[in-house]
């Protein structure tokens, strides 16, 4: 397994920043500091890599004097002086409040010191920051870098702390800043800032791929090697880094990576999509624009594969510019990143990665960024002071070029090989964050993510299509209840904070979880085992249009504590006053207010969406203040109290209950009338099925059939002889039938449909038809990656 990627990895959102490719690429880009983009006259290849890379790190095609570039520019110079004002070098230091010779944060505060220097360094070289072109300045960053190489980052020192401060972190920093003040430094200095480089990050760094170099991390390696490269004018090792880089761009079936089904990986158990996989895109899309048309541009044709990951993998975790947090891991804990940061971050990475595709690629990848950005809730896009100036630059450059703005996408998505799903209704878009032998319950590390023990039990995020587009990143990591998170059913057993071990290593004893889907339903459901619990439970979640139906059975647990299935834990921010309304009747919105509603048919939130309990249900509702702090979820927080409101509704099934279920229909986006009217309606969408062998609903308009089998069993029709999730939609005189085996045995599992079938139309090669006429009997080999097995058929 690899080790923990550092906790100085909280700051790269707003440390990089990313910017249009030079000129060699032979595509139409923003014209600025133009003398820095052409090729050098008397120089070489070296030197037209390195200016590029200037133009890649500080961004171009922007007017410093307009907005949003002003005030961005302003307050880089203002940081970069009280930086110089309070650098004082002394033994052990660059700054006091940066000791570099603690054990515990000397290898974190070194990667820190290298961050202020480049923030000087770029207020320097950048316009319009009060400090352009500053000669104490840009010195000051000179005597810096010495002084960092004199104390602590040379070839005598042995590492010590988190490896990787020493590797990537601070030799990301001093290179790029090695690199805007190459003009003032000598041939020595930089010297000895490569010798530096190569003493902690040496060939055999990416010699093999495992460990600690893979995936994201293999990238950040190479972008090192590559830029030490160029900055030493030495050809092997930029020809390394783009070798290097090949064993990144296949799918792989284990371990950290890209899958063929969208999925990304990292820290061998994690979704990690956002976070490592916005490093991963980040530095493919600077490394593929630093060496495109050069002697050692990127040729590897699985290259393309990093190219299809654009809409493969990272476009269906974006909605209206934020990234879902179920991709996110132990990133949600951070203070200064939230879930629209993350996405408007990756966002600019694909403005970056689209210079180098197709035509075709180009125009699709800028309208979904220009959809994205039309759609961004709270503060715009281009106006987000957050993002790097390169980074705005290049998403207001995406969206100028634009053909048009791409439309929100509708229907689900499945990740099979890190337990993730999603679903877009016409008004709202969800994510649903499961767990299994192969997927941990959560990550913690370096401090980080201390209380994130049930986002990986069922956790359904969702955000309406125009509102509530803040749930998450409105300080709810901090102040929720992380025994309440919505969707989920949990046991309230206390827990530790980093319950179950560091670094994904809590993970359930369970094989069933996943689920099929046809392209428009999908059915997906979760063997659950409770973290440190004695909790199981069955619960499944079926994805109809603008309805998700919600079901739990065989709740089983004796911890000898209560347990929940939490049917949402809505953030109404710092003092939100939504109303409730249940049955009709509106609760009083007193905070602190708790009730019980014995046979709940309906609830409403106003603003946020309805809720449905197609049988009645026990159900409980609170409105209550909660305040809490970063620094309790996460050791580099702030202790300042923050406070939100929030309603939460759940079924309480009692302590150490047997056999107990629940069933509801989340509605989101849906008005108070249209939930009871909703209620009203027995048979838009019937529950057929809710027990510990077989979870199944049917909707009689749609013609839709979905149910989970987690036992050989039958309903509606439907017959299995294996564990399988499974879709039956009939349309007219045709039907499609999908199925996905989650338990992954790679077992052949036998389907019988008691419906009359004249011949089929089209079938997967997976699928053998053993009868058709009265019925239809069929054998279908899912094999092990749980994708979906499709067979058309024509009904009599």
């Amino acid at each position: 397994m690899p080790s923990p990627q550092g906790s100085s990895r909280r700051t790269f959102l707003t440390a990089s920043g990313t910017g249009a490719a030079a000129v060699s690429l032979g595509l139409t880009l923003p014209a600025a500091r133009a003398e820095a983009s052409q090729l050098v006259p008397d120089g070489d290849e070296f030197d037209t890599l390195r200016l590029r890379w200037r133009d890649l790190t500080l961004g171009t095609g922007f007017d410093a004097k307009a907005e949003p570039y002003a005030t961005k520019l302003a307050a880089l110079g203002t940081a970069a002086r009280d930086a110089l004002a309070t650098m004082a070098p002394a033994t052990g230091s660059l700054w006091p409040d940066q000791p570099l010779t603690v054990p515990a944060t000397g290898s974190a505060n070194m990667s820190a010191s290298y961050g202020r220097l480049s923030t000087m360094a770029q207020a320097w070289a950048q316009p319009g920051t009060g400090s352009t072109g500053d000669t104490a300045l840009i010195a000051a960053v000179g005597r810096g870098l010495d002084h960092l190489h004199a104390q602590i980052y040379n070839e005598s020192t042995k590492p010590f702390g988190n490896w990787w401060d020493w590797q990537i972190g601070s030799p990301r920093l001093l290179l790029d800043t090695a690199v805007i003040a190459y003009e003032t430094l000598t041939a020595e200095q930089i010297t000895h800032y490569a010798a530096a480089v190569d003493h902690f990050v040496p060939d055999s760094a990416v010699a093999v791929y495992a460990g600690t170099s893979t995936g994201a991390n293999r990238t950040d390696l190479c972008r090192v090697l590559a830029t030490r490269g160029v900055l030493g004018k030495t050809a092997a090792k930029i020809a390394l880094a783009r070798d290097a880089l090949s064993p990144v761009f296949p799918y792989v079936t284990t371990g950290d990576g890209l899958y063929a089904d969208g999925s990304f990986i990292q820290h061998t158990w994690i979704a990690y999509t956002g976070s490592y996989g916005e490093v991963q895109i980040d530095g493919l899309s600077r490394l593929f624009a630093l060496l495109a048309g050069s002697t050692w541009a990127v040729t590897d044709p699985n290259r393309q594969i990093i190219l299809d990951s654009v809409e493969r993998s990272y476009a269906p975790f974006i909605h209206d510019g934020l990234m879902m947090d179920c991709v996110n891991g132990r990133a949600i804990s951070r203070q200064a990143t939230d879930d629209q940061l993350m996405g408007r971050t990756i966002m600019a990475h694909i403005a970056m990665l689209a210079l180098g595709a197709s035509a075709a690629e180009r125009d699709r990848w800028r309208s979904l960024i220009k959809g994205w950005v039309d759609r961004a809730p709270s503060v715009p896009v281009l106006a987000d002071q957050r993002l790097s100036v390169a980074n705005l630059a290049l998403l207001r450059a995406a969206v100028d070029a634009a053909p048009s703005a791409a439309p929100a996408p509708t229907g689900p998505r499945l990740f099979p090989a890190m337990d993730r799903a999603v679903h877009r209704g016409t008004r709202f878009a969800a994510s649903l964050s499961m767990s299994s032998h192969r997927i941990a319950y959560y990550e913690n590390g370096n401090g980080e993510n201390l209380r994130g023990w049930h986002t990986g039990s069922g956790m359904l995020a969702w955000w309406g299509e125009g509102f509530a587009g803040d749930q998450y990143s409105d300080a709810f990591w901090p102040t929720a209840d992380p025994y309440r998170m919505p969707g989920t059913t949990v046991a309230r057993k206390p827990l530790a904070d980093g319950e179950g071990g560091a670094w994904g290593a809590a993970r359930p004893a369970t094989i069933w979880v996943g689920g099929a889907e046809d392209g428009t339903y999908a059915a997906v459901g979760q063997h659950l085992k409770g973290l440190s619990s004695t909790l199981t439970a069955r619960t499944s979640w079926f994805f109809v249009g603008d309805e998700i139906v919600c079901l739990g059975a065989g709740i089983t647990a004796s911890d000898g504590a209560p347990v929940e299935s939490v049917v949402d834990h809505r953030n109404l921010g710092a003092a939100g006053t939504n109303a409730l309304t249940v049955d009709g009747r509106r609760v009083p919105a007193t905070l602190g207010r708790h009730d019980t509603f014995r046979r709940a048919r309906w609830a409403h939130i106003a603003g946020h969406g309805g809720y449905v309990f197609p049988d009645g249900a026990a159900v409980q509702a609170l409105r209550e203040e909660r305040t809490g702090t970063w620094k309790a979820i996460n050791t580099g927080g702030t202790a300042d109290p923050v406070t939100r409101r929030y309603l939460t509704l759940w079924c309480d099934h009692g302590t150490d209950p047997t056999d107990a279920s629940y069933a509801y229909v989340l509605l989101p986006g849906a008005r108070q009338l249209e939930t009871a009217v909703r209620a009203a309606d027995r048979d838009k969408v019937r529950v057929l099925a809710n027990s510990a062998s077989v979870q199944a609903i049917s909707a009689h308009r749609l013609g839709l059939l979905a149910a989970n089998f987690w036992t050989a069993g039958a309903i509606g029709g439907l017959a299995v002889d294996g564990p399988a999730s499974v879709l039956v939609h009939t349309a007219h005189r045709t039907a499609t039938l999908s199925l996905a085996a989650p338990e992954r045995t790679g077992a052949p599992v036998e389907l019988v449909w008691d419906r009359p079938v004249r011949s089929v139309a089209t079938r997967d090669p997976r699928v053998e038809v053993l009868t058709t006429g009265r019925t239809l009997r069929l054998r279908i080999a899912p094999g092990t990656a749980c994708g979906t097995v499709r067979t058309s058929v024509v009904l009599r």
